[in-house]
């Protein structure tokens, strides 16, 4: 892929189609998997911890995901535009009632 790059939004979905994509429905099941796994490892360790845990390891995927997968050219591109989609997650999820 590389060089001159658009990085997709969130929560466009066009990728349910391939093999292996999640639909908005599978997106949500996937992130609960996550959360639910925190819930339980909740029972020993302090949230917090477990917030920056999970922050890291999706750090760390993403740097993968950008390096190995669609090997970025301009690393500060990918960063600024995962960022800005975290804010983006973060303000969502505190708007959210249900949390």
């Amino acid at each position: 892929m590389g060089k001159n790059m658009e990085f997709k939004d969130w929560y466009d979905r066009s990728s349910s189609s391939e093999k292996g994509g999640l639909d908005r429905d599978g997106f949500i099941r996937t992130a609960d998997r996550f959360v639910n796994l925190a819930n339980t490892l909740n029972k020993r360790t302090i949230a917090t911890d477990i917030q920056y845990t999970m922050l890291y390891a999706s750090a760390r995927y993403a740097a993968h995901v950008g390096k190995n997968v669609i090997e970025v050219e301009n690393q500060e591109d990918f960063i600024n535009h995962l960022t800005n989609q975290y804010r983006d997650m973060l303000r969502e999820n505190f708007a959210d009632p249900a949390v």
